[in-house]
């Protein structure tokens, strides 16, 4: 490939500096048959260019596409909802509850927050009936977040019988959540 010093003509003293334009570099085979070679991942979807929507990147459910198809990330879609506790709720569902509970500190600005959310699901699903999960937003609740001294998030607790007995600090692997979980049970 040429260097841009190759492409610039040195001028006389009287005439104009011409810059051509670099060579076009043939783009990636990127064939709809190639794409659906790709592997399937839960919550990644192939969207041809045929079927797309667009909805408003602030929604909920939002969808992006580029033009002309790609790969789609429908995580809103296939994460469940964990309850979320506040100051108001914080006494009756975390402190009073029986069992073990666990408590996911978090805010909306976190993108690692972002990233453990589907894995909280997940736990929460699995534990369905052994495990109460919720999510505290720290931005909305920061007396419950100073209380229990947090400084850094994401932040997981879990307290059994309203007493705090672990915590976990960033996004961690589920497996090591499950361990941590597993020795309250």
């Amino acid at each position: 490939m040429a260097s841009i010093l190759d492409l610039v003509t040195f001028p006389s003293a009287n005439t104009r500096v011409a810059l051509q334009p670099p060579p076009t570099v043939a783009p990636a085979v990127s064939t709809i048959s190639a794409r659906r070679s790709l592997p399937e991942c839960a919550g990644l979807k192939i969207q041809s260019s045929s079927k797309r929507s667009f909805a408003s990147l602030n929604s909920r459910n939002s969808r992006v596409f580029r033009q002309g198809g790609g790969i789609v990330c429908e995580a809103s879609e296939t994460a469940l909802d964990v309850p979320t506790v506040t100051d108001a709720t914080w006494q009756s569902l975390v402190l009073k509850s029986v069992g073990p509970v666990l408590v996911e500190f978090w805010a909306s600005w976190c993108g690692p927050c972002r990233m453990i959310h589907p894995l909280i699901a997940e736990l929460s699903k699995q534990y369905a009936g052994k495990l109460k999960c919720f999510k505290l937003n720290t931005d909305d609740s920061p007396s419950i977040a100073t209380q229990y001294g947090i400084r850094s998030i994401p932040t997981i607790m879990i307290f059994v019988n309203g007493e705090k007995k672990d915590a976990v600090i960033g996004a961690v692997p589920k497996s090591t959540l499950t361990a941590s979980i597993e020795k309250y049970l």
